[in-house]
């Protein structure tokens, strides 16, 4: 989460991902929902597994973090199959609309910070952004400061070795 963060010091830039990561998560449910199978009379989608292997990671994380995104995952995953069950032709379109808008949202957040996402660097980083949010939101609340704590020192060390000033700081050179 320290490498996450040290590309998202700025609040705006955060704040354009919390909703472009929910609108990219979303849209790549909705062709993962089209693709069904029965075991034992229940039907399991490739978004619900896909969500779950996502969420195992996250568990081996944190756990509470882990649950917020469970239920925030599910729903996601629920909607995405309201908006498959639409047909091919709306789901597409959804599909474009969030994917598309989701990432000119995050690459606008991007612009502010003055810094190239962190997946350019990282691929890996693509799930890691979910439940940094998560956890943004846990921090916010006072929950977890610890962690925040760590999270932050690492994040600005991070920038400072990369000469990336603090979000509204500058670096001081030695």
């Amino acid at each position: 989460m320290s490498f996450y963060a040290a590309y998202h010091q700025d609040g705006r830039n955060k704040a354009t991902h919390f909703i472009g990561v929910p609108a990219i998560m979303l849209s790549l449910f909705i062709p993962l929902a089209w693709l069904r199978v029965e075991v034992g009379g229940v039907t399991l989608t490739a978004a619900m597994l896909f969500a779950a292997a996502v969420l195992v990671y996250y568990f081996l994380l944190d756990v509470p973090l882990a649950l917020a995104m469970l239920v925030f995952t599910g729903i996601l995953v629920y909607v995405a199959d309201r908006i498959a069950a639409q047909g091919t032709a709306a789901g597409w379109i959804w599909f474009a609309i969030l994917f598309v808008g989701g990432w000119i949202l995050q690459l606008v957040g991007h612009v502010f910070e003055g810094r190239k996402p962190a997946l350019a660097d990282n691929l890996f980083q693509i799930f890691v952004a979910p439940i940094f949010l998560a956890a943004e939101v846990f921090f916010a609340l006072g929950y977890k400061p610890r962690l925040h704590e760590a999270v932050q020192r690492r994040a600005l060390q991070m920038r400072a070795q990369a000469g990336v000033p603090a979000a509204g700081g500058t670096l001081k050179s030695a």
